[in-house]
């Protein structure tokens, strides 16, 4: 099996990941309109606990067992690679049955946690069936999880990568023929429909693992499984189980956060939202369209963050393993710039047509909400990608302690801020329930400015080219949206027919990238940010294309 270099490997996670996303954000459209706003709302409160409980029991497992593999592959440590392995497994294992059995017994103390005093919506006993419904998918992890941290080890990213693809796409056939099936043909209720639809996740996972386990049969050669160790590398196992604790912990850290910031703000919106006096399926929208909904329409923003962060742990090891700090520093710097040059334009770009995609993918119930939601959300997966990146090079610079500084500072932060900014933002006239979307965004910044500060004073880290690139992307930036907000003004939708709106966003979206790529091609702003190599070898592919035409 071929291993992947940094830039293919790169490309692989991030599409794959991409994928993953998108396909992610468009079932969204059949299921909601099938289960509806309150159905929606329902999915929701079971979808994130288990978020939370599967980043708890399985998130740090392939970074760590990925950082601990190539690090015996690099000393030449077979044997100890196969143990790493089979220990991770074993660990996993039990963690996961101990998440599994709490989700089941103390569904219910969740479910009320969640809910609180809220009446006129989806009631305890609603929550807590779906999340046990949900729960049994944490057993398939495991095993999954470790090996797909196995194959990155070696730096094979693809059979993680299209594991993934795997997973979601038999989630969604699950998620979407299941909740048709359950509510239009056999005419079960709502929250038995809810419940056959998060199951998709244990049938997802279920055939990711066949995969999985299809490839490392196949491999046992190349990955050294078969091979009969005539003697132990020197090394225990309670160093073993230390190391992948160690290396899993800030992943853990890291993933955890973006639950915590998830379920927090469900739970604080819900409490104030209600306080506020807005009527029950309001609260549950709003909750839920901040919480779960928004969040998978801007999958296409966070997507690039998970791309990059894939390889970029590896080849940031490597380089401050030989201290190449100034390295280091130039691919944090790269990270950086290719964040704000994708996502930045993409963010404004949807808050412009926030109406017309909320429309697309939700309906008109409740549309000015949404639209506000979806409008302000969208700028949140862009300081939650600087997060990540932020927090991925200190995790690969072995600099744990700052990680979990960092993370927690900024998740006690965005709880302690939550409900003084819904109803500063209420007093102020402003929708009370962005208040929440604000709180999650200077939480997410002070993690950032924490760990730069951080890097700046031990290892001189320099952030010159950040501020510098970051006002040659406001010229495209300004243009682009210029020019949007033009063609808006100009055409005018019937918001009631979807394929017109479709078509309206196709449109807009493709223009303004048109404009946005060509203008930052002009400046010469494309090379500096992705490179004169990888810019030539993409006109060379042009023009092989056009001559083969």
């Amino acid at each position: 099996m071929r291993k992947n270099s940094f830039v293919e490997g790169t490309i692989i996670a991030t599409v794959a990941i991409f994928l993953v996303k998108i396909i992610g954000m468009l079932y969204v459209i059949p299921f909601y309109a099938i289960v509806g706003v309150k159905g929606a709302a329902l999915y929701a409160y079971a979808y994130n606990i288990y978020g939370l409980f599967l980043e708890i029991s399985t998130a740090g497992l392939p970074n760590a067992i990925g950082k601990l593999v190539n690090e015996f592959n690099t000393l030449n440590m077979q044997e100890a690679k196969i143990r790493a392995f089979k220990l991770g497994k074993k660990m996993l294992t039990f963690i996961a049955i101990i998440a599994f059995i709490i989700l089941v017994v103390f569904a219910k103390d969740i479910a009320t946690l969640i809910l609180g005093d809220l009446k006129g919506g989806n009631t305890i006993q609603d929550v807590t069936f779906v999340i046990r419904c949900v729960s049994l998918a944490i057993l398939v992890f495991p095993f999954l999880s470790v090996s797909r941290g196995f194959f990155q080890g070696h730096n094979i990213i693809s059979v993680s990568s299209f594991s993934q693809v795997i997973e979601q796409l038999a989630r969604v056939v699950v998620i979407i023929g299941g909740s048709f099936i359950a509510l239009k043909v056999l005419h079960l209720d709502l929250t038995h429909t809810i419940g056959i639809a998060v199951f998709g996740a244990f049938v997802g996972g279920l055939c990711s693992l066949i995969y999985v386990k299809d490839k490392l049969r196949k491999n046992k050669q190349a990955l050294a499984l078969d091979v009969k160790f005539e003697k132990k590398d020197d090394i225990s196992n309670k160093e073993i189980i230390k190391k992948i604790i160690t290396y899993a912990i800030p992943t853990i850290v890291i993933s955890l956060a973006f639950s915590l910031y998830n379920n927090i703000d469900m739970i604080l919106i819900l409490r104030t939202m209600d306080f506020l006096g807005f009527e029950p399926l309001e609260v549950e929208f709003i909750a839920s369209g901040i919480s779960t909904w928004a969040a998978k329409i801007s999958v296409i923003i966070t997507s690039v963050g998970l791309g990059l962060s894939a390889s970029l742990i590896p080849n940031m090891v490597e380089a401050f393993t030989l201290k190449k700090y100034d390295d280091v520093n130039r691919k944090f710097i790269k990270a950086m710039e290719l964040i704000l040059f994708g996502c930045l334009p993409m963010c404004f770009g949807i808050a412009l047509l926030s109406k017309e995609i909320w429309t697309v993918f939700y309906g008109l119930d409740f549309i000015q909400i949404g639209t506000n939601i979806l409008a302000f959300g969208i700028f949140a997966p862009l300081f939650s990608n600087l997060f990540t990146i932020s927090n991925y090079t200190l995790q690969s610079m072995n600099k744990f302690k700052m990680v979990y500084k960092a993370s927690i500072s900024g998740i006690l932060v965005n709880t302690i801020l939550d409900i003084p900014m819904m109803l500063l933002f209420n007093l102020l006239g402003i929708p009370a329930y962005l208040g929440a979307t604000f709180a999650s965004i200077i939480g997410y910044s002070v993690t950032v400015i924490l760990a730069m500060h951080y890097l700046n004073k031990e290892y001189h880290f320099k952030y010159k080219e950040i501020i510098k690139t970051l006002k040659k992307i406001a010229v495209p930036l300004i243009t682009m949206l210029v020019v949007v907000i033009l063609i808006k003004l100009v055409i005018k939708i019937d918001y009631t027919n979807r394929l017109l709106v479709v078509g309206y966003i196709g449109l807009v979206s493709m223009v303004g990238a048109i404009v946005y790529f060509l203008v930052a091609f002009k400046m010469g702003l494309t090379n500096d940010i992705l490179g004169n190599d990888l810019i030539k070898r993409i006109k060379g592919k042009f023009k092989r294309n056009k001559k083969e035409v």
